[in-house]
């Protein structure tokens, strides 16, 4: 079988699509060709480090998920600490994904206010990811700073307030949502600026 006519990612319900059985799958992941990233989903070997990887199976099986907290303020370039594991943000209630082959810390957040400051973080093969937009990852460490520690937050918002374009009232006006981070912003900002 010519392998370069697959598609990247697939899963168990796409085999018949693509002239595959599930032993023609095995002799592939046999042979190297294809991976699983997750239970049912295979990706093309060396299509993507294992992280990404990891984040391409969690679009795929959970399109709510969201990069968040030091994986997101990694991306943003707002620390220079480099995340162990990456942090996915899942509504409260639902349950995380089974990845292999990376760490992922699962954070469940309040539904009413999961959408807030939520985005897209690009992915090969034209896929994305959620991510939260550099606000609300501030906001978020600010808001969760009792378990995360108040250093990281603060550095951050240095760096964020150093940024161009950065605009303190916007911050705020989305911290309004968060009662229990608002008032440390605010207090910060004072301060910094």
């Amino acid at each position: 079988m010519d392998t370069a006519t697959l598609p990247d990612l697939f899963g168990y319900d796409d085999l018949a699509q693509q002239g595959l059985t599930r032993h023609g799958l095995d002799r592939l992941i046999e042979a190297g060709e294809f991976e699983r990233i997750s239970p049912g989903l295979f990706l093309r070997s060396g299509f993507a480090d294992d992280t990404t990887a990891a984040w391409i199976a969690i679009a795929a099986k959970k399109p709510d998920a969201t990069l968040c907290l030091l994986t997101a303020l990694s991306l943003h370039e707002l620390t220079d600490e480099i995340p162990a594991q990456s942090d996915i943000a899942i509504p409260r209630g639902t349950h995380p994904v089974a990845i292999h082959h990376a760490p992922i810390a699962w954070h469940r957040f309040d539904t009413d206010t999961f959408g807030i400051g939520r985005g897209e973080h690009a992915l090969p093969g034209g896929r994305s990811i959620g991510m939260y937009s550099a606000e609300r990852t501030l906001i978020d460490l600010f808001r969760l700073r009792h378990a995360w520690g108040s250093d990281l937050a603060l550095g951050a918002l240095k760096r964020w307030v150093r940024g161009r374009g950065n605009s303190a009232s916007a911050l705020l006006a989305m911290a309004e949502e968060f009662p229990k981070a608002r008032a440390a912003i605010q207090q910060s900002l004072e301060i910094l600026l």
